[in-house]
């Protein structure tokens, strides 16, 4: 049985399952215990599961990320929540010296099944630090997954995965798409395979790879593309690390034209990242250059201003149009 849940709906569900399965797994941080986080993802676990499972801390993003890495080397399956991208500049040693690299320090012995939940991306108008995309410093970083969906039905299915793996999980959750999209959502348990891309729509003339919001911009320009006789076949990635390069060189190889579309800064790394594996494995299979979306090199505008830094659907189909007719 299905019904209609929105993509925080969608989180809540699967982040309920995966403490009904596991009485290993905790949910700690900021205001997530009593009001049920700041969007409300984990309104009722506290409830549901008690305080010794569902908790809040100090609002100090360090110690939250020190208590995972404690709590996993001694048996548990922390799920702490980072309240927003930004923040997670404040563990960073936790995430990146300590969690990513302790499988490898400690010989396989110890393993690291830690969820770090944190949402991201602009266009809610939110205050500095708050809707920076954060994602190509966690990409960048040995031993640690990063997966994001774009919608509730991979939402829910990827939450379980990732809280079921025994590899440390940097889990972005978009801003935008929180309450702004529904699907048909199955009650049961299943999940979303935390490192394979998906086809989410045939296409022959050119290969749109794209992640997060800009994945739904980019469905609708395919929509509009299709009108004008352009057959455009949209990827979404779902993980940023691994990236599943098989499924995009396959397209690659169908469409012969590619744009990568990402809502962060050009100069940050996962579009490049797919850039640089098309071109080193597949380049005699296109037909014009890689076409790129993104935003401007800059630091991250005031609210004032993110609408119009932001890159969007018309700059995807600009590209397109382009590549498509070179």
């Amino acid at each position: 049985m299905a019904k209609k849940k929105t993509y925080i709906q969608a989180l809540t569900e699967g982040l309920d399952i995966a403490l009904g399965e596991d009485d290993k797994a905790l949910i700690f941080g900021e205001d997530v215990g009593k009001n049920g986080g700041v969007f409300r993802t984990t309104v009722g676990l506290q409830d549901k599961y008690g305080e010794d499972r569902v908790f809040d801390t100090p609002l100090a993003e360090s110690g939250i990320m020190g208590l995972a890495v404690g709590l996993a080397a001694t048996g548990w399956r922390p799920i702490p929540e980072i309240q927003f991208g930004g923040f997670n500049f404040e563990p960073m040693d936790q995430i990146c010296g300590q969690i990513a690299r302790n499988h490898f320090r400690f010989g396989g012995k110890v393993k690291m099944p830690i969820t770090i939940r944190t949402p991201f991306g602009g266009g809610t108008h939110t205050a500095e630090m708050h809707a920076d995309n954060i994602e190509n410093y966690f990409t960048s970083t040995p031993g640690l997954r990063v997966v994001t969906p774009s919608n509730p039905y991979d939402a829910k299915g990827l939450i379980i995965a990732a809280v079921e793996s025994d590899d440390p999980v940097f889990f972005m959750e978009n801003l935008k798409l929180y309450r702004s999209m529904k699907d048909e959502i199955p009650e049961e348990k299943y999940t979303v395979p935390l490192d394979k891309a998906k086809v989410v729509r045939e296409g022959t003339d050119v290969t749109i790879v794209s992640y997060s919001w800009m994945l739904n911009e980019s469905l609708r320009t395919a929509e509009k593309l299709a009108a004008d006789g352009i057959s455009a076949e949209v990827i979404d990635l779902i993980s940023l690390s691994p990236i599943d390069t098989d499924t995009i060189f396959a397209s690659v190889e169908k469409t012969h034209r590619v744009v990568i579309a990402q809502e962060a800064q050009k100069m940050a790394g996962v579009g490049a990242t797919v850039a640089s594996e098309i071109a080193e494995n597949v380049i005699l299979s296109l037909d014009a250059p890689i076409g790129r979306v993104a935003a401007p090199d800059s630091v991250y505008p005031f609210a004032q201003d993110e609408l119009t830094w932001m890159p969007n659907g018309d700059d995807i189909e600009a590209k397109v149009r382009e590549i498509v007719a070179f």
